[in-house]
């Protein structure tokens, strides 16, 4: 295998996952990088849950923790999608890629650059194409979600989570206190508005509860053990209550790949 076939996706939460997943059902060789404790909420659909499970499957896709470059090459020979630890993505001077995908979603650049290989394109706020990548996708619901931008910037993140069922912001769980987060209930459990379904240990002692907002299914959830501050995301509650949610890849994750998919295959198609 050629290691400018290797396409490099920095991060590995669920838009990302979206991206890994149809990439690599397209016939793609692709390596997910992500930090050394991802703070993903959709754990069940994030290859990122990896770094923590040592491996995982996601809609028949499975996933392994990757040490280095040579365990990684494996792992692809294998059908089987690396995640490494690379917050820095260093694997990209080290392997030349033909294409790099930003889908860390951290509404800012965070050292994505242009010339990081032929092609280069990047998920969301933060980025302008022809300055920091090729290529911005569009990542806010609506009419435009999924689309590809040659030039200019994706809409700005207004920081007002989707709609789904009626509910926006009321989705979202808020950690009321820094510390470190306990899990009480998992994801797929159906819970009541103000139901507990986690808590925050504090340093000095004692734990802050942390409550649904709204009914449904919890559909996120923080991992167990890593410390957070107050007011970050913590958790989400999915209005329609269906478990099966939980588990499959969102309907935002696929358009947004479809966008990415359409990129790859015409860089790819011009290199014949």
């Amino acid at each position: 295998m050629n290691s400018h076939d290797i396409i490099i996706v920095r991060g590995a939460g669920d838009l990302a996952t979206g991206v890994i997943a149809m990439l690599h059902q397209a016939g793609f060789c692709v390596i997910a990088t992500e930090s050394e404790e991802p703070t993903c909420i959709r754990r069940t659909v994030s290859f990122a849950e990896t770094l923590y499970a040592q491996s995982l499957s996601i809609e028949g896709i499975h996933s392994e923790y990757a040490k280095d470059i040579q365990s990684a090459t494996r792992l692809i020979e294998q059908g089987i999608v690396p995640v490494m630890i690379d917050p820095e993505c260093r694997i990209v001077s080290e392997i030349n890629p033909d294409i790099v995908v930003d889908a860390i979603i951290a509404k800012k650049n965070l050292g994505t650059r242009i010339d990081m290989a032929p092609l280069v394109i990047a998920l969301g706020p933060g980025f302008t194409a022809g300055v920091d990548c090729h290529y911005v996708i569009e990542t806010q619901r609506g009419h435009n979600l999924g689309r590809v931008i040659s030039s200019g910037t994706a809409a700005a993140n207004t920081g007002i989570p989707g709609m789904i069922g009626g509910f926006g912001k009321e989705r979202v769980i808020h950690s009321p206190a820094s510390g470190v987060f306990v899990e009480i209930c998992k994801i797929g459990d159906s819970v009541h508005e103000n139901q507990t379904v986690a808590q925050i240990a504090k340093d000095e002692g004692g734990a802050v509860d942390v409550k649904a907002n709204i009914p449904g299914c919890l559909r996120g959830l923080l991992h167990g053990g890593l410390e957070v501050f107050q007011g970050m995301k913590v958790g989400d509650v999915d209005p329609r209550d269906d478990a099966c949610y939980c588990y499959t890849i969102s309907d935002k994750a696929r358009t947004i790949a479809g966008g990415v998919l359409q990129l790859v295959t015409a860089f790819h198609n011009s290199r014949r």
